[in-house]
């Protein structure tokens, strides 16, 4: 299960995940995301389980500008191995 908690300041978008980053879930954070804020945040602090799609997703978020703020290390750890494997990340359009 994941929960998606938004947080605005006016310039800057900040999500705050909290469970599993599962991929039925990613075009609801895509959606969540959308929106006038030039800045975007996704907080991971709260986030207990991924897996290769959602590293991947993660890896398109940050080659698009988004930070990832407090990122477990095992999921950073996973984001440098696969970007080191020149894994392609998929295109995240919501379909």
């Amino acid at each position: 299960m994941l929960r998606i908690e938004k947080q605005s300041d006016g310039c800057v978008k900040r999500l705050l995940l909290s469970g599993r980053i599962q991929p039925d879930r990613i075009a609801c954070i895509r959606s969540a995301m959308n929106g006038g804020c030039a800045g975007k945040i996704l907080d991971l602090s709260e986030v207990t389980l991924v897996d290769v799609t959602a590293v991947r997703f993660l890896i398109s978020c940050e080659d698009e500008g988004i930070e990832l703020a407090q990122c477990p290390p095992y999921v950073r750890a996973w984001i440098v191995r696969e970007r080191a494997e020149g894994a392609d990340p998929e295109p995240w359009n919501g379909s």
